[in-house]
């Protein structure tokens, strides 16, 4: 079970790490859009939809990363001054009663949202724009799949390796 939990924090690690390149990505696409317009007058809708499409594979592959690091948001007003069994365990419900149900919601939710935009290989409202919006929607469930995973993957290290998630 551990050796699964460390296989799906390796993986949503290593993808953390690609994708954070788009954020230095996002910068310079962003910057040279804005040439574009004021410097020769000439728009990029390509271009403004590329930061768009960064920005989703950014965030939402980036989501279970921030589970995986313990960076996720937490109202910490009384859990920082429990001992580590006490939030191990404030972990382990939160997880069973809020993050794994909440990630199989948006999964089961978006497969229709999804699934249309598929069946019209939807693609950009502006002309020029980029012709591929079923692909960034398809980033909903994979997201709420690899959330659900870490979720599992972190329930299972707190169980069974509780000095790993020491804080």
């Amino acid at each position: 079970m551990l050796t699964l939990a460390r296989v799906v924090h390796r993986l949503n690690a290593a993808i953390a790490h690609a994708v954070r390149w788009l954020a230095l990505a996002m910068v310079v696409v962003t910057l040279t859009v804005v040439v574009l317009r004021y410097a020769f007058d000439t728009g990029a809708i390509m271009l403004q939809e590329a930061v768009v499409y960064m920005h989703g594979l950014l965030f939402l592959l980036g989501i279970p990363y921030a589970l995986n690091i313990n960076a996720h948001v937490r109202v910490d007003i009384i859990y920082s001054k429990l001992d580590p069994a006490r939030q191990r365990m404030i972990d382990i419900a939160g997880h069973v009663l809020f993050l794994l149900p909440v990630a199989g919601f948006i999964f089961v939710t978006s497969l229709p949202y999804v699934a249309a935009s598929w069946q019209v290989l939807e693609g950009s409202p502006e002309v020029g724009g980029i012709p591929a919006v079923f692909l960034l929607k398809t980033l909903i469930p994979v997201m709420a799949v690899a959330l659900f995973l870490q979720g599992l993957a972190a329930i299972l290290s707190l169980i069974f390796d509780p000095e790993a998630n020491a804080t």
